[in-house]
């Protein structure tokens, strides 16, 4: 709380030269995103007890933040993603965006964030452009001006306009993503959660998309949630990272802290592989090749 001298406000029986200081409150700005005690269970079989996917977790993101959700497979990153976005229901806690509940204020969330998944839906006959079009109808878009920003969009991502008018099924699975990331971003998303947004892209494609995202952030004012397997990715674009395992957090904060911690403590190399690590119990390659393992 601050002090500040209401000049103007004058008290009967006090001279003019007699101010009187009032406390005044000032009031932060609310978080882009806060995540406070979340916990989701499932019960996969009724004579079983529930898994937890996630655990009492608490984050908090400011405005403009790009921040990184890192863990093994089936530490709950999707889960998290899903429960921020309002596809699955919280069991505990709560989750507030730019101040409104998620559950409370669903709709109003609704038009303040967009999400990319790894596996991205669409109208697989429609083309990119009619996919893109659909997506701006529903958000209450012009049309027109709609039609030039997709247009834009798919072109800095690398989709030439001659691609446009096929259908999203005659494209391969890099492209098809850069269709999803496209359409999100067409909705000047306020809170954007990427879910391994860069998965199943070639090494041009990555750079293409990280860039992209990259300038959302800036010239938009976007905030970022990116869940990632490549950690050359998250350390290029997240200022903060948190580390999930088994449904909980194991360790929050820059790159360089995390580095830091892991070679003070641990004397380990500071590397972010060696922090995944250390704070997952596996390396990132078995984490990745291993088969038939979802993320929770």
């Amino acid at each position: 709380m601050t002090t500040t001298l209401a000049p103007e406000l004058n008290i009967a029986g006090l001279a003019p030269d007699d101010a009187v200081a009032f406390p005044v409150a000032t009031v932060a700005p609310a978080p882009a995103l806060l995540v406070e005690h979340v916990t989701k269970r499932f019960r996969p079989e009724r004579r079983k007890p529930p898994v937890i996917a996630i655990d009492d977790v608490s984050l908090r993101l400011e405005r403009g933040a790009i921040h990184g959700i890192l863990g093994a497979n089936g530490s709950g990153k999707s889960t998290l993603i899903r429960l921020v976005c309002g596809l699955l229901t919280l069991d505990e806690g709560r989750v507030e965006v730019f101040g409104l509940d998620i559950e409370r204020d669903e709709l109003a969330v609704k038009r303040l964030i967009n999400r990319v998944s790894v596996d991205a839906a669409f109208f697989k006959k429609l083309s990119p452009m009619e996919n893109l079009l659909f997506a701006a109808r529903l958000y209450g878009l012009d049309a027109g001006a709609a039609r030039r920003e997709a247009t834009r969009i798919l072109g800095r991502l690398g989709i030439a306009q001659s691609r446009l008018g096929r259908p999203v099924e005659q494209m391969s699975r890099g492209m098809q993503q850069k269709v999803a990331i496209a359409r999100a971003l067409l909705t000047s998303p306020t809170l954007l959660l990427l879910d391994e947004p860069t998965t199943g892209l070639d090494p041009r494609s990555k750079l293409e998309v990280q860039a992209f995202v990259e300038e959302v952030n800036t010239s938009h004012d976007a905030t970022i949630v990116l869940t990632t397997h490549d950690l050359a990715e998250a350390e290029r674009l997240c200022g903060r990272i948190t580390l999930l395992n088994g449904g909980r957090v194991v360790a929050e904060g820059t790159t360089p802290e995390l580095k830091r911690l892991v070679a003070e403590r641990h004397g380990q190399p500071e590397t972010l592989e060696a922090v995944f690590m250390t704070f997952t119990g596996r390396s990132l390659d078995d984490d990745v090749e291993e088969d038939g393992e979802t993320d929770a």
